[in-house]
């Protein structure tokens, strides 16, 4: 069974602390949840977690759904968002994880990537240096999600095929966005991008998800 290797990478920085944080995890267990329903999800899902606050954590390594356990995440009381060293790293974990096709035989699906930030990215040279490499990494599709008024659209843009923002940081917000995001991976199990395949079509968001492009 060929893998559909899905990537989130999460902002932990320290204004994600207390509820923002706590409702990213009850959003994540509603992301989770939903995929387990899906039949093509528990057969070729793997999940990874990557954080990132002043430190760059791979919290949880590409893991296949059926074996997949909550990792523990946690922010610090303050500190910088180093999204750049995220992609980076994750640019790292992609080459060594994902199972490119050969002539031998048909490797993994094309990645997805979902990236959710509240603020600017701190380490902005690297973040921009990043931005073309990600692009060129072989995602079938890559969405990143504005959380919060203080997050910019204008630095996403670059980066994702699909921007969309969440006005409110509460928990109702983050359940929507995570569930979106499961049915945006179901949608992506059902047809899985591959050679130069389109990535496949996103369902609509819900009213809590402003779609920027």
């Amino acid at each position: 069974m060929r893998r559909l290797p899905v990537y989130l990478l999460l902002d932990t920085s320290g204004s994600m602390k207390g509820e923002p944080l706590e409702s990213v995890k009850t959003g994540i267990h509603a992301m989770l949840g939903g995929l387990r329903q899906d039949p093509h999800a528990l057969e070729s899902l793997y999940l990874s977690i990557i954080t990132f606050d002043r430190e760059v954590k791979t919290v949880l390594p590409l893991t296949s759904l059926q074996a997949l356990q909550l990792p523990v995440i946690t922010c610090p009381e303050s500190g910088p968002t180093h999204l750049g060293e995220a992609l980076e790293v994750l640019c790292q974990r992609v080459k060594s994880e994902v199972v490119l096709s050969t002539q031998e035989g048909q490797g993994d699906w094309r990645p997805l990537l979902f990236v959710m930030t509240d603020g600017v990215p701190s380490d902005l040279q690297l973040y921009r240096e990043m931005i073309p490499r990600v692009r060129s990494a072989g995602f079938a599709s890559i969405i990143a999600c504005a959380a919060g008024p203080k997050a910019r659209q204008e630095d996403l843009k670059p980066l994702a095929d699909q921007v969309v923002t969440l006005e409110t940081m509460d928990g109702n917000g983050f359940v929507s966005f995570f569930r979106w995001v499961s049915a945006s991976v179901a949608a992506g199990t059902a047809e899985p991008g591959g050679g130069t395949a389109p990535p496949p079509a996103l369902p609509p968001p819900p009213p809590e998800i402003n779609l920027v492009f």
